[in-house]
């Protein structure tokens, strides 16, 4: 057996110092000085096979130097542990096996291997998981590697660095060729492509020009650019994502709870199960059947017992697969907000919609217009007046149609009716500019339009002029993301929009969407995802995807709460459980996937370690499973399931 187990540890270090050799940059300086406290105590102990017989002294000092070598940190846990009143962790289990076994070779002037061995596996364990935790870390530090060291900007007619948060609104900064993006703003001049693999998980390089906007966290790739800033650093993109990717871990999932609190019941129950089988068979056997105590076979089979019981392998296994859910995720621009949010998004079978700017792309083109007298192109500009002081996607498309600058000193009396549309005075005139619950407000008789869109109705001074049909353009892989949803078991799909029944039908035929509800107030988007989930049909949890700042309360009351990242609103992004960097609502399917693939890994990892050690205690306890066998199965069970946890680091999709 000493054979065996020599073997086995030479076996662990030459595979670890291949990983230290290969791999340098992954090694941190905690885990070379464990690796060297491993090498000198291995080849020690190997030493001591091929010296001559020693007297019984000196052949224990040598052996103890070893194990102080190996284990003296874990001796120290231990005592800092009682010291602070919290006993039961698995140094305390290890400290106590160990030295009890040294204690029973003492007394027995036995073997000191079998105590050492024990210690010296539990650390090559230790090393693995280091190592393990280590690399998903740095994986995901590099993948999230966004936030700025500096900003140029102009000072006197130089250039000045100075930290991204002394930068203010409206500040102009200086971008060269690769250098990040410190703050998100607007191109004043320039050309460039921009790199935005870390942001979305995208390696297409995304060109940009004067008047376009720019996130920070990007890198510029060819050419200088001027930006004028319109968030202070603490409000850019790259810190809310660096601040949702920090405190992912602050937000626990049930099974992680469930592994905290077992570890707290379990360890103290094992160390009294422990002393109980070192004491009671041995009473037993003197009391009640008049033997021999055997007190050295019973404490043997104890301390057997103490180190099968270490619950390592699910302590450290269960939230190393969230962690490395999480950074997977990253890697493919989904940001996850904690490992709560990934256990629920792998219950969902309902996934229900906003249609503008998450199905589609939101930008809206004028493709008709219907008129009565007036001139096409007037009509066009009173409605694009009109609409002047809204945000709304449908009010920029008439802006850009227009193709003139606004003149603010020919409107006035501008008035916005939540759900229905504008009214305004424009030169003078009342003009108002909505759909057909406007016209029907005002009592203004209007004509149906038969095509599909938006439907703009204008009116002037109480006169029906004529309207504006507007239609949105669907993204190129929503098609594609409905089918991927339902081929991850996604049981229903359902799309709220506020524009009317033709349109919302015609972009849920495209789109083979389950459920379409129109002519929708965002007051109204939150009471019809209320009673889905009230519905007592609904199987598995919901989620709600989508971008703008009314989406915000829909996004909160949802199970789930998925905000498209790159043209959402902070609000929406800051309700939101889940963010998709590049808003490829394709990325919905794959955060599902890998949602289950984790879960997947964390039952696997669960079975395996308590079936394990169940079937060693039982062996231990009956003196079938001696020590050798007890590290084996607790460090092999380790080492297998942070290997099978750190599997969700690699997503295909």
């Amino acid at each position: 057996m000493q054979e065996i187990i020599i073997s086995s540890v030479l076996g662990l270090v030459v595979l670890m110092s291949a990983i230290v050799r290969f791999g340098v940059s992954d090694t941190s300086r905690r885990q070379k000085t464990m690796m060297t406290r491993i090498l000198i105590s291995s080849s020690m102990m190997l030493g001591l096979q091929f010296v001559p017989p020693l007297s019984y002294l000196v052949r224990f000092g040598l052996y103890f130097i070893v194990y102080l070598i190996i284990g003296y940190d874990i001796l120290r846990k231990a005592i800092k542990g009682i010291l602070n009143r919290q006993v039961f962790d698995e140094n305390f289990l290890m400290a106590v096996a160990t030295i009890g076994a040294m204690t029973l070779a003492v007394y027995e002037n036995g073997d000191y291997i079998e105590a050492i061995a024990v210690m010296l596996f539990y650390q090559i364990g230790e090393w693995f998981q280091s190592y393990a935790v280590g690399k998903s870390r740095r994986n995901i530090s590099e993948l999230m590697d966004i936030r700025p060291d500096y900003a140029n900007i102009e000072r006197d007619g130089k250039l000045v660095r100075i930290d991204p948060a002394e930068v203010k609104i409206g500040d102009t900064i200086v971008i060269h060729p690769g250098e990040k993006v410190p703050l998100d703003g607007i191109i004043l001049s320039g050309n460039s492509s921009l790199n935005t693999c870390s942001l979305t998980g995208e390696s297409m390089p995304r060109t940009v020009a004067s008047g376009d906007e720019v996130i920070s966290g990007c890198i510029n790739m060819t050419g200088m650019i001027k930006v004028k800033t319109t968030k202070d650093f603490g409000e850019s993109t790259v810190s809310k994502i660096l601040d949702l990717v920090e405190n992912a871990s602050g937000n626990k999932s049930k099974s992680e709870n469930f592994i905290s609190k077992f570890a707290r019941i379990y360890t103290p129950a094992v160390c009294y199960a422990a002393l109980s089988l070192a004491i009671l068979p041995p009473l037993v056997r003197i009391i009640a059947m008049g033997l021999s105590p055997d007190w050295g076979v019973w404490i043997y089979r104890a301390l057997t017992f103490l180190v099968i019981s270490c619950p390592c392998a699910l302590v450290i296994s269960i939230p190393l697969s969230f962690f490395a859910g999480i950074g997977g995720a990253s890697h493919k621009g989904i940001l996850i907000k904690g490992s709560n949010y990934l256990e629920i998004l792998s219950r969902v079978r309902t996934v229900v919609f906003d249609k503008t700017g998450t199905l589609t792309q939101g930008v809206f083109v004028v493709n008709a217009v219907h008129h009565n007298i007036r001139a096409e192109q007037k009509l066009i500009e009173y409605a694009a007046l009109a609409e002047s002081a809204s945000s709304h996607p449908v009010a920029k498309s008439l802006q850009c149609a227009y193709g003139c600058s606004i003149d603010r000193s020919r409107i006035s009396d501008i008035q916005e009716i939540s759900g229905h549309g504008i009214i305004a005075t424009v030169d003078g005139m009342t003009v108002a500019a909505g759909n057909d619950k406007l016209m029907k407000k005002l009592k203004i008789t209007y004509c149906d339009c038969h095509n599909t869109g938006t439907i703009i109705h204008m009116a002037i001074n109480g006169k029906y002029e004529g309207h504006i049909v507007i239609s949105d353009v669907i993204k190129p892989t929503s098609s594609q993301a409905i089918a991927e949803l339902r081929a991850n078991g996604i049981k229903q799909t359902v799309m709220l929009t506020g524009d009317g029944i033709r349109v919302a039908n015609a972009v849920a035929k495209e789109l083979s969407i389950d459920k379409v509800y129109s002519n929708l107030l965002p007051a109204d988007k939150v009471e019809i995802v209320e009673k889905l989930m009230t519905d007592k049909n609904r199987v598995g949890k919901l989620a709600f995807v989508g971008d703008g700042i009314n989406d915000a309360p829909v996004l909160s009351r949802a199970d789930i709460g998925i905000a498209m990242g790159t043209c959402g609103s902070d609000a929406a992004i800051e309700a939101a459980d889940i963010v998709i960097m590049d808003d490829d609502p394709l990325k919905i399917a794959t955060a599902i996937q890998i949602s289950k693939k984790c879960l997947r890994i964390v039952y696997q990892n669960i079975v395996l370690a308590l079936g394990v050690k169940a079937a060693c205690l039982i062996l231990g306890a009956f003196g079938i499973a001696n020590m050798y066998m007890a590290i084996f199965a607790d460090v092999g069970v380790m080492i297998l399931a942070i290997l099978n946890a750190i599997r969700c680091l690699f997503i295909k999709k």
